[in-house]
């Protein structure tokens, strides 16, 4: 089991900037995937980028390219994300998720970090 704790969330006003971070813990030895979904209000669950094994991959969605970054630190067991350039429309809950692998569900799922971007 892989437990996973995000961190980072907060409120910003638009065009702003936040870094989330996400801790791993248990059997974190291993080749896993990582990555960050979103959750809006009211909204399905929405993928947002992820992190190959070894971090020489990474993909976005479009809603997001060019604006947020994923990067991983094997050595503290961290993944991040970096928001710049933040809109209204970013305000969700986000999620960390990882994956034994590199292709497959999505097996591990921290609870959250509320992200709100003001207008």
């Amino acid at each position: 089991q892989v437990q996973l704790v995000e961190s980072g969330g907060g409120l910003v006003q638009a065009g702003g900037s936040l870094r989330l971070s996400c801790a791993a813990s248990g059997r974190t030895r291993g080749q896993y995937a990582m990555g960050w979904f979103r959750q809006a209000p009211g909204k399905e669950r929405l993928f947002v980028g992820s992190i190959s094994v070894i971090g020489q991959i990474t993909v976005y969605a479009d809603s997001v390219k060019g604006r947020f970054a994923i990067s991983r630190e094997d050595a503290k067991n961290t993944l991040y994300l970096q928001m710049n350039n933040l809109k209204p429309e970013d305000t969700a809950v986000y999620y960390c998720v990882a994956r034994y692998g590199d292709v497959g569900p999505w097996d591990y799922w921290g609870q959250g970090t509320q992200v709100t971007v003001s207008s």
